[in-house]
């Protein structure tokens, strides 16, 4: 049979017949960017739904659920491989039924096969390939294959089928098993008290992990992890700890000095591939730099180094100038342009003197940048932590104006090159995440232009990917319509960033939609067993197990997230049935805290509440914006702000309005100081709380 009669027969249609290259399968009706890459392989890939389980079911067919995402370089490396392959489309089309996820869309699915790979290997990662019979059970799932291994495994699995199948029915009724064990966790039988040696532990234990040469967590591969930072900067400005201070600065500078940071044109990679954060992966994702913006807004809050303060400005500019949409923000950018990772980032020592001229030696030895290339094949990545040790005796204003016209010059120049593919879709968490950001940048710099950003960004949310008639979320949103349910992440995420947003307009319908979001899922999400929320909406589930993503990495868990959510509402709205879900929610993850911490640094953030006494600063009167801004332009991690012009029924500002006066009342379990309308002494009394 021709391959032409055989792509024919399996439903896969040329979108040219003469040119043997061009197919198009059923991911053609997709959105998803990722989907949509794979729509014109040879492989006759479905996406995840009943289409694709019914044919596996009546053909008895295995599964192949191939799980990544648009800025993974090598997804696009065993798409070209294997996938664009006539050989193996041929393999994987006649005896399997081929299924392809996007895990920014569906990270539910991704949980349960990436569960499998690990239960199987110990390992993880993108492309994501499981083998599963026509019941979505997985058998077998690995990463990234090379053409003729992926070939030979699945050559393997088609004799076994064929002759073991009770042995491959057994394997993934066990796989399946271990899938639903794996985030079984029992409530404490008994109470916990929250104590400041508790926080203590988890801080040293974080030291001990961390690189204190290079900063961040010791490794040969290097993720930023913001919340781990976010974690030990807060407990420093809460406790007076110098040496938290002094590990997060260490890591911040060597961040913002690195290969990771686009010295450029803004914004962070998603991770390095060498210890000294020179060598990134290339992909720009929106929830990294979504949170590194927030810390290091914070941290220059708590420092004022202008290199942290530099570094969150260019990369809002970065995201702004290269995610925006006009009305939210897409998800990523890519790392290869033109087939090749890196090429839109890395220079030439000739290509640097080409376009910069008499100022190129000084930007070279300002950025690392070697004849032979600090990284392969003659490229250079710009680094700072390279510098020439002699360049750090000239830094001056005319060596600065220098450098920074260079840094102008060479984004003009780069803009010419073809440039990495944009992922633009629009999610709802990532979205939250970067309102949260601009909301954080606003209180740290004062530009109304940021308030603006985050406002916009959370109304983008609430308009459009909310049902308004049941009040659930959508998770995605692209070409002017949302097609997946939103997950818990969604849902904690904008929750979050609605509190954040009243605390900076003190407009309590944002605090009033937080709480509709909160009891819809506590309704939709929450298991009473174990006190804890499911990944998954009860109501939109179609995977084989219910999940629960407890773990912090580089984005904060969803539980613990919520945590915080019941936490601050509870207090917003003197709900008890709030905070108390709130601690038990703690009190269970506490061992995990303490044996982990670097797997649960968001809710070791939680765990900082409980122990050291917290503040509510409650300000009434017309003037309330501007003591608000004077007293927010201070990192302050353990205070929860509220208000109004005049009466407001919010427990926390009964009783408090005076006509004529603008007062902040400091309140703590409670009880008030006594109120003044002076910030300098507000802050005095927020200071108060013991180390």
């Amino acid at each position: 049979m021709s391959f032409s009669q055989f792509f024919k027969n399996t439903g896969v249609l040329f979108a040219n017949n003469n040119d043997m290259k061009k197919y198009t399968n059923e991911l053609i009706h997709e959105t998803s960017p990722y989907l949509l890459q794979h729509a014109h392989n040879p492989v006759n890939w479905y996406p995840w739904g009943p289409k694709a389980f019914e044919k596996a079911k009546k053909e008895n067919k295995m599964l192949i659920i191939s799980i990544g995402y648009a800025a993974c370089h090598w997804c696009h490396v065993m798409e070209r491989e294997s996938f664009m392959d006539e050989e193996v489309a041929q393999i994987m089309n006649n005896h399997f039924v081929c299924i392809k996820v996007d895990r920014e869309e569906r990270p539910d699915i991704d949980q349960i096969y990436m569960t499998a790979v690990q239960l199987i290997s110990g390992n993880g990662g993108w492309p994501l390939n499981a083998l599963a019979l026509p019941d979505r059970k997985p058998f077998f799932a690995g990463t990234y294959f090379p053409k003729d291994r992926w070939i030979q495994l699945l050559t393997y699995f088609i004799h076994q089928y064929k002759t073991n199948y009770r042995e491959i029915k057994e394997q993934a009724h066990q796989l399946a098993n271990g899938i639903a064990e794996n985030d079984i966790i029992a409530p404490p039988t008994e109470s916990a008290i929250f104590t400041k040696e508790m926080a203590e532990e988890v801080a040293h234990k974080l030291h001990r992990q961390a690189d204190k040469v290079h900063g961040g967590l010791s490794a040969t591969v290097k993720f930023p992890m913001p919340s781990v930072w976010s974690f030990l900067l807060k407990r420093a400005v809460i406790s007076g700890n110098d040496t938290d201070l002094e590990l997060v600065n260490l890591t911040l500078t060597r961040m913002a000095k690195g290969g990771i940071f686009d010295q450029i044109g803004g914004g962070f990679a998603r991770y390095t591939t060498d210890p000294l954060w020179h060598v990134p992966h290339f992909e720009k994702m929106l929830y990294d730099n979504a949170q590194l913006i927030s810390l290091y807004a914070h941290a220059w809050q708590v420092t004022h180094n202008p290199l942290f303060r530099n570094t969150a400005l260019s990369s809002i500019k970065f995201v702004i100038r290269e995610l925006y949409s006009g009305e939210a923000f897409f998800a990523s950018l890519d790392a290869d342009s033109e087939g090749e990772e890196g090429k839109f980032y890395s220079w030439t020592y000739d290509e640097i003197h080409q376009v910069l001229g008499d100022s190129a030696i000084l930007f070279c030895e300002y950025y690392g940048i070697s004849k032979s290339g600090n990284w392969e094949h003659g490229k250079n990545i710009p680094d700072r932590n390279l510098m020439n040790p002699l360049a750090k005796e000239i830094q001056d204003a005319k060596t600065a104006q220098i450098l920074d016209e260079a840094l102008s010059t060479l984004l003009h120049e780069r803009e010419k090159r073809t440039r990495p593919a944009t992922d633009d879709k629009i999610l709802t968490s990532w979205n939250a995440l970067m309102a949260i950001a601009f909301a954080d940048a606003y209180r740290a710099f004062g530009e109304e232009e940021y308030y603006d950003y985050a406002q916009k960004t959370i109304d983008f949310i609430i308009s459009r990917m909310r049902n308004t008639d049941t009040g659930n979320l959508f998770r995605n949103f692209q070409k002017g319509r949302a097609s997946v349910h939103a997950f818990l992440d969604d849902y904690a995420f904008t929750i979050a960033a609605l509190i954040a947003f009243y605390q900076l307009s003190f407009d309590v319908n944002y605090l009033k939609i937080a709480k509709e979001l909160t009891d819809y899922t506590l309704e939709n999400f929450y298991d009473q067993r174990t006190g804890l929320f499911f990944y998954n909406d009860k109501d939109f589930n179609e995977i084989i197990v219910r999940t629960k993503e407890l773990t912090d990495d580089v984005i904060p868990s969803s539980n613990s997230t919520m945590a915080h959510n019941l936490g601050a509402l509870g207090q917003y709205f003197d709900d008890t049935a709030y905070t108390e879900k709130s601690v038990q929610m703690l009190k269970t993850l506490l061992s995990g805290i303490l044996a982990h911490p670097a797997y649960y640094s968001n809710w070791a953030a939680l765990l900082l509440r409980e122990a050291y006494p917290q503040s509510e600063v409650a300000i009434i009167g017309n003037r309330w914006k501007k003591q608000l801004q004077a007293l927010q332009q201070h990192y302050l991690p353990a205070t929860t702000f509220c208000g109004s012009a005049s009466d407001e029924n919010l427990p926390l500002l009964e009783s408090k309005y005076k006509q004529g006066k603008t007062l902040i009342y400091v309140c703590r379990n409670k009880s008030c100081q006594s109120p003044t309308e002076d910030v300098e002494e507000a802050l005095k009394q927020v200071s108060v709380i013991p180390g």
